[in-house]
């Protein structure tokens, strides 16, 4: 049974006894080897926790190298040892290969910070998103037009990296775009994809800017393919055109000067046209109980007082002046909505616009 026994079975079942212990310590590589092989399998994940174990690793093996053919004499060893450190070096050089080709311009990594990161986006999707505007971060120089009402074609999509644009419509101007705002979410929601339009604003750069801009068929094609950019870019546009709404709100007032919140359907009444002068007044009551705060309610019952009654064939109220509304001459008003589609005007009552 001895006689067949294999020399797996040997080492296994009759391992061989060392006849003698080496009485002097290894040399200084081998101990120095060990040291760093425990530092760097104490690297952290990521890149950089890769580019940290493989860099000591190579180090380790090397050291080991050196021992094998220094004091231990064995050729396998210092064989072994040298593969295994061109290993640890090739794949160092490929991190880095990958680092290298990661890194955006400066104000790619600030965009990412800014917006991204806050909603953990994946690095892997935002390089799918810069890389659809092709990394490129375009300007504007003062007074420059981004865009021109009734002329400039909408086939694009840019989000402001700095400066500040202003947006008018008519010479009349209606807000700001701020850095990290899309230039034109609105005009890109008005649109499907196999429309067409031209822009009914006029952007104009009041600084010096920069901004990225989306092709507007290659921004829909990665949507289309990616169903989590889509929801991304979703939600991007609908806070900032909340954020536009808000901005037009602040300097929108109602007859009276009054300020409402467009958010209301019960504005429909305040816009309707009055038919004499009870029901106007009782209007204003209700405008009050809603609307006003018990310390203005003075101050509103004067204002509206002073305001000119309408005659019979004339519906419409006359505004009061700019000045007593305590707004510029580029306040917006109501009126100037009136002739819009859609607007509250189109509707009857209040409960059809709720449908």
């Amino acid at each position: 049974m001895i006689r067949n026994s294999t020399p797996w079975d040997q080492s296994l079942f009759q391992p061989p006894l060392c006849e003698g212990w080496k009485q002097g310590p290894e040399g200084a590589a081998y101990h120095l080897g060990n040291c760093i092989l425990l530092l760097g399998y104490m690297g952290g994940s990521g890149i950089f926790g890769s580019i940290y174990i493989f860099s000591l690793l190579a180090a380790g093996y090397f050291c080991y190298a050196l021992w094998g053919w220094l004091e231990a004499c064995g050729l396998d060893i210092f064989i072994w040892n040298m593969l295994l450190v061109m290993a640890c070096l090739l794949q160092l050089a490929h991190l880095i290969y990958r680092l290298r080709k990661d890194t955006f311009l400066e104000e790619f990594d600030l965009l990412y910070k800014t917006l991204c990161q806050p909603l953990q986006v994946p690095f892997e999707v935002y390089k799918e998103i810069v890389k659809c505007c092709e990394e490129q971060v375009l300007s504007l120089s003062r007074d420059q037009n981004y865009a021109v009402e009734g002329k400039t074609p909408i086939n694009r999509l840019s989000l402001l990296l700095s400066g500040r644009v202003r947006v008018s419509q008519d010479g009349q101007f209606l807000h700001y775009v701020f850095p990290y705002q899309f230039l034109d979410s609105p005009e890109w929601e008005s649109l499907r994809p196999s429309e067409e339009g031209t822009f009914q604003v006029t952007l104009t750069a009041e600084t010096d800017c920069s901004y990225i801009s989306w092709p507007r068929r290659k921004l829909y094609l990665l949507l289309a393919k990616d169903r989590y950019i889509a929801r991304l870019f979703s939600a991007f546009l609908g806070y900032d055109i909340s954020e536009k709404l808000y901005a037009l709100n602040d300097k929108l007032f109602a007859k009276f000067g009054l300020r409402f919140d467009i958010r209301l359907p019960s504005l429909y009444h305040v816009l309707g046209p009055a038919s004499s002068e009870a029901e106007v007044e009782k209007l204003l009551e209700e405008c009050e109980e809603r609307t006003v705060p018990h310390h203005l309610m003075p101050t509103f019952v004067q204002t509206a007082a002073s305001a000119p009654l309408p005659p019979a064939a004339h519906p419409k109220v006359s505004w009061p002046d700019s000045a007593l509304l305590g707004e510029d001459s580029t306040s917006l008003v109501l009126e100037d909505f009136a002739e819009l589609s859609g607007s509250f005007m189109d509707y009857v009552s209040e409960g059809e616009y709720m449908k």
